[in-house]
């Protein structure tokens, strides 16, 4: 595990405690530089964040950078590691794990209660912290649902269902004739986690600093075996994700009763095919019982600062300005997130399809918090053990495979 240089991390904090957030040297204005990701906020919403921002906080001039996916991760590893990075970062949430591990994080730990942490949707707030320590603030969270045809679950004569066998017995009924009941493409391996999470299990399990991959347990076989019975009420290919073909063209289409996204994914239908725009409704995926919904893989953003930013107060205000009720609410409308806290969901509420995220949201989750699982997703095991499940091999065999690949990529350079 690469560390800071001592000298470079004393230095820090030895100008941290000179400056704080007061204004420079010569009496002006303290930049504040924000390193945002696009897509992630509309233009509208850093402008007004921007104005209203400064306006609370004469002494810091704010100075928000719209950053790209692509190459991202090799670009924050840097700034990490340089003496004058950004001061605050946007993150993947599963990201949080690997860039801690480069010791280049401030600790946030100490703020947690006073920015509500006791109130964050599991599925960010766990990735954002490690071992122990909270490095990574929730920004935003989406997370998938069941989008469906109202019309062809009237004709059918069914609703939304609200439990597991009660799906299975309502998407048997849709997938008559030429209607699939649902679209479950064979490799869509965030909707396996979530139905591992529902049964006790986990993609992996960490005893002390060593990983082991964890399909072959009978939890996570157990909801292999839910996925296959409920991915063969439908035509989805079994040697391929939601992207091969695009889930949303094959919808457009018209002959599918249900399928499993994050809510956007009905516009991108009702774009190809617009007939349907005003047929698709949704619902959160169904859980074990209808006292609790599904689980969910829990996509979304934290926020960092970069222990090296010697305006770490201005940095933190940002933060919390961020993370705070008002522009969370402000954002979730803007974009049709998840607010990054519980007590925050009904201010989605007159948005059907955020609705049903915010629903499902409480039982959010997160990937093993490694540094090490960008290794597992770019080889993905899961996906190979989900087809080799579908299409008759043994499962714990399979699943015993998947984990070998698993835990030798966790345990890389342990």
């Amino acid at each position: 595990m690469p560390h800071r240089p001592v000298a470079l991390v004393l230095a820090s904090l030895l100008v941290l405690s000179a400056c704080g957030s007061d204004p420079d040297a010569s009496g002006g204005k303290q930049d504040i530089t924000v390193w945002l990701m696009k897509d992630s906020a509309t233009d509208e919403f850093v402008s007004r964040f921007e104005t209203e921002f400064e306006r609370d906080h004469p002494q810091l001039d704010l100075r928000i950078q719209i950053q790209e996916w692509n190459g991202i991760t090799q670009k924050v590893t840097s700034a990490l590691a340089s003496t004058d990075p950004p001061d605050v970062i946007e993150v993947g949430n599963t990201q949080v794990a690997q860039y801690a591990a480069s010791d280049g994080v401030t600790d946030l730990t100490a703020k947690v209660t006073e920015l509500g942490g006791d109130d964050w949707i599991p599925g960010l707030a766990e990735p954002g912290a490690v071992d122990g320590k909270q490095f990574g603030v929730p920004f935003y969270a989406a997370n998938r649902v069941v989008i469906y045809r109202k019309d062809l679950f009237a004709a059918a004569g069914v609703t939304p269902p609200k439990t597991r066998d009660e799906w299975l017995a309502t998407t048997a009924k849709l997938d008559q004739g030429d209607t699939q009941g649902i679209y479950l493409p064979g490799q869509n391996w965030y909707v396996l986690s979530g139905f591992v999470w529902d049964e006790g299990g986990d993609l992996a399990e960490r005893d002390g600093d060593r990983w082991t991959g964890s399909l072959s347990t009978p939890e996570a076989l157990a909801a292999a075996d839910f996925y296959k019975r409920l991915q063969a009420l439908g035509d989805g290919p079994k040697d391929s994700d939601e992207a091969k073909p695009q889930q949303t063209d094959v919808v457009a289409a018209g002959q599918v009763a249900q399928f499993i996204a994050v809510p956007g994914a009905a516009k991108l239908v009702a774009k190809a095919n617009p007939d349907l725009a005003d047929h698709l409704g949704f619902f959160p995926i169904p859980g074990k019982t209808a006292a609790t919904p599904g689980a969910v893989f829990t996509g979304g953003s934290d926020l960092i600062i970069p222990l090296a930013s010697t305006r770490q107060d201005g940095a933190y205000a940002v933060v919390k300005a961020l993370a705070g009720e008002k522009w969370q609410v402000e954002l979730a409308k803007a974009m049709n997130y998840v607010p990054n806290r519980t007590s925050l969901a009904s201010a989605v509420g007159d948005d059907p399809g955020a609705a049903a995220m915010a629903a499902g949201a409480v039982n959010g989750h997160a990937t093993p918090n490694s540094p090490n699982w960008a290794a597992v997703e770019a080889r993905n095991p899961i996906k190979e053990f989900l087809t080799a499940v579908l299409t008759g091999a043994d499962p714990a065999t399979a699943a015993a495979a998947a984990d070998q690949v698993i835990t030798q990529a966790l345990n890389s350079g342990a």
